[in-house]
Formats: structure tokens, sequence, C-alpha cells
């Protein structure tokens, strides 16, 4: 057994779902940190539809969260860090049904409350056609605009890569448009669900959720000082702290 073997050898593994639009490569900066301060290994996949994982036929937060269970092996304990959307399939994946060895989620600007206006909005986005581009920086700025990170990536950031194709000169998202309809998250069936520690958390300035909204459903809130909704993006170091008491 080797050193690295050694240290991970019995600790949890650290499963990072990243939000709607984005890919598993947003978690990527923090990478240097989880080396130092999680002592088991981690993982960050892409979401169906999303970065290099193919679509699906239909989007539910159960075949998003079925996709991520097949890539995974299956007696590995699992703590689960999921953003926004990720957060959704990550408490998915922890239900008593779902055979998985789950110990624990925290939930990260879980949007809570989605007007009929909002739903409307998502289902008009998830009809539309992929739209192409005739440049890579157009498609940057796109990109970053629907994963939320306008403001706080740069267009040519390798996160941003991955969440572009390039065909034949022309540009587009690498996430695919029908995702958009996976709906509003049932939190309060998703919690009842749930037998293991869950933490609901949320950038102090994000303009998703509020801390009364998430307090309804009975579960340990968090508030990050100073962050909005991609906290995990402003400062890895204070949410990669919400996961340490689990490890």
């Amino acid at each position: 057994m080797t050193d690295a073997d050694a240290r991970t050898a019995g600790r949890p593994a650290l499963l990072l779902l990243h939000g709607m639009g984005a890919t598993g490569e947003v978690w990527l900066p923090g990478a240097a940190l989880l080396e130092r301060r999680w002592a088991g290994r981690w993982l960050a996949p892409d979401l169906a539809g999303h970065g290099t994982s193919p679509p699906l036929p239909a989007y539910s937060f159960a075949a998003l969260a079925e996709r991520v269970a097949a890539a995974l092996a299956p007696e590995e304990r699992l703590i689960v860090l999921g953003h926004s959307l990720g957060g959704v399939v990550g408490l998915t994946l922890a239900a008593r049904g779902s055979g998985l060895p789950v110990a624990a989620v925290v939930g990260l600007g879980i949007k809570a409350i989605w007007s009929d206006a909002e739903l409307a909005k998502a289902r008009e986005l998830a009809a539309r056609p992929v739209a192409w581009y005739p440049s890579r920086d157009e498609a940057a700025q796109r990109y970053l605009r629907v994963s939320g990170l306008a403001g706080l990536v740069a267009p040519d950031d390798p996160r941003v890569t991955a969440g572009l194709r390039e065909v034949d000169g022309r540009w587009r998202l690498a996430m695919d448009p029908g995702a958009f309809a996976v709906g509003e998250p049932d939190l309060a069936a998703l919690l009842a669900a749930t037998d293991v520690p869950v933490l609901l958390a949320r950038g102090e300035y994000d303009p998703l959720v509020t801390d009364a909204q998430l307090r309804r459903y009975g579960v340990p809130v968090a508030t990050l000082a100073g962050l909005g909704h991609n906290a995990h993006v402003e400062d890895p170091e204070a949410v990669l702290a919400l996961v340490e008491t689990y490890c």
C-alpha cells in the first residue's frame, strides 16, 4: 500500500456536483486545496447534458442522479457537495431507495422557490434549438451568463473552455438546452426520503434563495458571509470547510 493509499483507506470519497450550465471543471481550481484538506479521494463529473457527458432523452433529477450513480463504485461511501442543480441531484442520490452509501449531503445555493414565470422561462429555454456562434468569444460570453460565472471567471479560463464545443469553425455551448426542462425540485419530499445528515448552505448575497426559505425544511442551514450564488468559485476554502466535519 502506498502512502496515498494509506491516507485515503476507509475515508469517504467527496463527490462534487456542479450547477446548471457549468461542468465538473468548475471545481478544479480548488484541486490543490482538496489535496491538502480532504483525506479521501474526490471526483467532479459532468452531469448529463453538460460538458462531455451525453444528453438524456428527457431530464429529471432522478435521471441525472442515475447517470451519476452509474459511474460510481457501488460500495464506496460518499460525501456529496452539490451546487444548485447539483445539490438537488445529491439529495436524490442520498434517498433511501437509491442504494448508494451516501453518508452526508451539503447542498449549496439550491433554489427553493420557483414562480410560474420562472418555470415557463425554463421550458422556453429548453425548447430552443442549439445556438451557434461565429467566434469562441461570443460563445464564451453566453456560457458565462448561462452558468452564472460572469464576473467571476475570465472568458479564456479553462473552465469556460470545458463548457464550449467547436465544430467546423463555429462555436456552441456544450450544454444540451433540454436540461433546462428538469423542473422544480420537491425539496420537502427529497429530504423526507433521506436519512443521512444534510446541510443546506447559501452565500449571504445569493439572490436565488434566502435563509428563511431554507430553514423551513428543518435541517441545518449555513450562510457564507460576503459570498453569492457561486460561493464555491468565490471562496473554495469556505465551501470545503462545510463538508470537512463529515469526513
